[in-house]
Order: structure tokens, then C-alpha cells, then sequence
């Protein structure tokens, strides 16, 4: 399991967002701060199988080009 962190800007957040759950995948969204200018943007995570990192990756580069993508190895988790 990977998890994986996206930033992406404020403008076009909640498209990559209905993008990501088109495809099936789940996410939790944040709203962070940074840059230069203090410019809003969203942070995404999203949990994925190693098999799915590509294709989360795919949609997140068409709908927020030039987003900051990190992929996380998940060794354990679970739901409380």
C-alpha cells in the first residue's frame, strides 16, 4: 500500500478531486498554505495499491499540471 500526498493549487482542487474519485480512489483533502506569495493550495492524500500509483498519478497531472506529487510506503495501517 502507498500513500500518496498531492499539492495541488486551490483553482483546481475540487476537480482533480472529482477526477481521483471517478476513478475509484478515495480522498481526504486539506487546505494548506505556502509559497512565495502565501498562495492557498489543497493538500490530497490518497491511499492507493502499489498497482494504482500510475494511474492516480495520470489523473492528477491532467487536471493540476505541475502539482507536487509524493509517494509514501505505508507499512501498516488501520482503521479505528
Amino acid at each position: 500500500m502507498k500513500l500518496l500526498v498531492f499539492v495541488v493549487s486551490d483553482q483546481v482542487a475540487d476537480a482533480t478531486i472529482d477526477v481521483l474519485v471517478e476513478q475509484g480512489f478515495g480522498v481526504t483533502r486539506l487546505a494548506s498554505t505556502g509559497g512565495f506569495l502565501r498562495k492557498g493550495n489543497t493538500t490530497l492524500f490518497v491511499g492507493v495499491k502499489e498497482t494504482a500509483i500510475e494511474q492516480a498519478n495520470n489523473a492528477v497531472q491532467k487536471t493540476a499540471p505541475g502539482a507536487l506529487a509524493i509517494t509514501l510506503d505505508l507499512e501498516r495501517y488501520e482503521r479505528l
